[in-house]
Formats: C-alpha cells, sequence, structure tokens
C-alpha cells in the first residue's frame, strides 16, 4: 500500500512537473524565433532605408501617377470635353470631381439652359469651379428660388455666375442661406442693400449666420464704446456703404479701426463721423495694406511741404485714397503739380486723387485750352461726372 501510495504521488508530481518543462522549451523557442525575425526584419529594413532615394521617389510617383490616372472617370471626363469644359483647368482646381462616378453635368447643363444661360457661360461655370456639378436639380431650384427673393430676373443671377460661380455653388446648404437673408432683413437692410450684397459680396450669403451676426455685434459694440447713440442705425449704415465688410473678420475690421483713431489722432466722435461717412469704405482693406500706404503718402506729401495736420486733413476729407497704391498716389500727385496746382489746393479736395491720371491728365489740357483758371475756380472740376463736365467744358468755351 506504501508503495502504490508513493508511486501515486510520484505520478502526479510528474504530471505537474512535465506541462512546466514543455511551457519553458516553447518560451525558450519564441525567444529564438524572435531574435531571428528580429535580425531578418533589422536588415531588411535597413536595405530598404538605404535603397537610392531617387529610385524610391521613382517607384512611388510611378504608382501615384497610375493610381490618380485609374481614379478618374473616363466617361465623365469626355462628357465634360464635349460640353466645351476646359478639362485641365478643372485638374488644376478641383481635381476630386473628375473621380467621381456620379455627377449631375446633364441636369446642371438643362437647368442653367432654362435660365438664359448660353452654353459658354456654362462650360466657363463648370471650368472654374468644377463643383457646380455634384449639386441635384432640387438643389439647384431650391438656391435659385432664394436668389429671386432678392434679385429682380434670372438674368441677373446668370450674370453673377457668370462672373463668380462660386457665389452660387460654393455652398449646398439653402437653410443656412435663408436664416442669413432673414438676419440682415433684421437689420432693415432693404432690398436695395439685399441685391448689392449678392452683386457685389454674394458670398457672405454662404457664411455662416454666425460669422454675419459676429460683424453685427463688432459694429454694434464699435457705436456704443464711441459714444454712439443709435448703434442699430450705425450697423445698418456701415454694412449697406461697404458690403464687402462682410467678407472679413472682425479682427481685421477692429484693427483697421483702431488704427484710423490712433493715426489721425481723432477723438471718439471725430472718428464716429468718418465711419458713419467714407470712412466705412475703407473697413474692408488689409490692416497692413493700409499701414503701408499711409506711411508712403506721408512721406511724399511732408517732402512737398505739407504740415502733419494738413496730411491728416486731406486723408481724413477722403479715406478712399488709401485705396491708392503708392506709385499711383505719387504720380497723380506729380501730375496736378506740374500742373501749376498747389498742394493745399490737393490737400483740400483730396477726392480728386479718386479720378484716374489719364481722365487728370486729358481732363487738365482741356481746361487749359479754354484758359481755366485752377488758383481762381478750383480744381473739383476735374472730379466731375463725364456728363457734367463736358456741360462745364461747353459753358467755359462759349463763355470766350
Amino acid at each position: 500500500m506504501m508503495i502504490n501510495s508513493g508511486y501515486t504521488v510520484l505520478q502526479r508530481y510528474l504530471q505537474l512537473l512535465i506541462p512546466m518543462a514543455a511551457r519553458g522549451l516553447l518560451q525558450t523557442k519564441n525567444s529564438l524565433l524572435f531574435n531571428m525575425n528580429y535580425f531578418w526584419l533589422t536588415r531588411f529594413s535597413a536595405e530598404i532605408l538605404f535603397r537610392p532615394v531617387s529610385f524610391r521617389h521613382f517607384c512611388l510617383k510611378l504608382e501615384s501617377a497610375a493610381a490618380e490616372s485609374y481614379q478618374e472617370n473616363g466617361s465623365l471626363i469626355n462628357k465634360l470635353a464635349c460640353m466645351g469644359v476646359d478639362v485641365k483647368m478643372v485638374r488644376r482646381r478641383q481635381p476630386g470631381v473628375l473621380k467621381k462616378m456620379i455627377t449631375n453635368e446633364e441636369d446642371l447643363e438643362q437647368f442653367l439652359q432654362s435660365k438664359g444661360a448660353t452654353n459658354e457661360i456654362i462650360a466657363s461655370i463648370i471650368s472654374r469651379y468644377p463643383r457646380a456639378i455634384t449639386r441635384s436639380y432640387e438643389s439647384l431650384e431650391k438656391r435659385w428660388e432664394l436668389w429671386r427673393s432678392i434679385l429682380m430676373t434670372d438674368l441677373e443671377i446668370v450674370n453673377i455666375l457668370a462672373r463668380s460661380p462660386e457665389s452660387f455653388f460654393r455652398s449646398c446648404n439653402n437653410i443656412n442661406m435663408e436664416k442669413n437673408i432673414t438676419f440682415f432683413s433684421s437689420l432693415e437692410l432693404t432690398s436695395k442693400d439685399l441685391c448689392n450684397i449678392l452683386t457685389r459680396a454674394p458670398r457672405a450669403f454662404s457664411n455662416r449666420v454666425e460669422l454675419n451676426i459676429q460683424m453685427a455685434d463688432l459694429l454694434h459694440e464699435i457705436c456704443l464704446s464711441l459714444g454712439g447713440k443709435n448703434p442699430n442705425d450705425f450697423v445698418k449704415h456701415v454694412i449697406s456703404k461697404n458690403v464687402l465688410i462682410l467678407l472679413r473678420s472682425s479682427k481685421q475690421v477692429k484693427a483697421n479701426v483702431e488704427f484710423l483713431q490712433s493715426s489721425f489722432h481723432l477723438s471718439n466722435e471725430e472718428l464716429l463721423s468718418l465711419l458713419h461717412g467714407c470712412g466705412a469704405d475703407i473697413l474692408d482693406l488689409s490692416n497692413e495694406y493700409i499701414k503701408k500706404n499711409l506711411t508712403i503718402a506721408k512721406e511724399k506729401l511732408l517732402s512737398l511741404g505739407c504740415t502733419e495736420r494738413e496730411v491728416d486733413r486731406l486723408f481724413i476729407r477722403y479715406p478712399r485714397v488709401l485705396f491708392l497704391s503708392s506709385k499711383k498716389f505719387s504720380d497723380k500727385i506729380d501730375c496736378l503739380l506740374q500742373a501749376n496746382i498747389h498742394m493745399k489746393q490737393i490737400a483740400e479736395t483730396s477726392w480728386v486723387l479718386d479720378v484716374s491720371i489719364s481722365t487728370i491728365t486729358d481732363r487738365i489740357k482741356e481746361l487749359q485750352k479754354a484758359s481755366y483758371d485752377f488758383n481762381t475756380y478750383g480744381i473739383g472740376v476735374l472730379a466731375f461726372s463725364k456728363k457734367r463736365f463736358e456741360a462745364k467744358l461747353e459753358k467755359l468755351h462759349s463763355a470766350r
């Protein structure tokens, strides 16, 4: 019995020992295999890593080109070419469109033709904004309906699309556009104002409505901070005066307002008056552009004997002068001075600088022939409309 009992204990001991030994052997084997794999993996990676770069780049380039060519929808490319679309331009602008398997170029063509667009205009629209062919017929109809709630005729819309296809096709979020129309109307902007926004800054209707609200809130805040009593009227006036402001960031507009005040040493009341007038015209310009033009223009005027105060008054009277590049500004000043017009007259009638240099030159010649005296009668005549200037010239000739 004792022998059997001992045997049983030994048997159980071996049953426990053998699996443990097997696990040990397995771990040893795995370790050996891992080290071997690591050796070969390292060697293989090194070969890849140190393979000549030009060869690897060439292979990758070929594979990329082949993949891109394979992904393009050949049937779509043929259709677009038959429509007169510039396929090369499409590849440059939005190449992903050519890889789509489902597009709506036929619906788009039919829709725009029904609105009076010619085949040439349609081809130009697709060439410049290829994503237009991804819009559904239903989406196009709804968006057209929204635009027609602002503009009077289909032809007006077609003309805008021919000029700026992105403005219509950039977004297919018609709900967002409805919200923007509602918001702009809440600012008491007139139908004429809305039409002006859609004509000159159509992307404002594609903005998230929150961005347009943010701009209105900023103008509201600026008016109150300057002591204005009617911020709602200020917001309406600035936007209707310069709709491009809706395409700029709040940060940029705020920086321009601060720059105008600090550069021309304006009181809050003077700045508010300027912004409520022609100062609103320049709020959409790049802040760096304004600074550069003002710095160079000031140097030019001071070199001609103007005082700091006279320089400030010139720009305050007509801030749009800051639109001019430094060269154009300098050339116009020189042209006027060569006609024996005094710098003081130019400073007091600075809106004349908004007239093209060719027009200024031609009118000076015509007025000199009619013995017009700039020192006596001023230089405002140079900025007359064409019809008004011709009437003035006729009157001068008849009086001789």
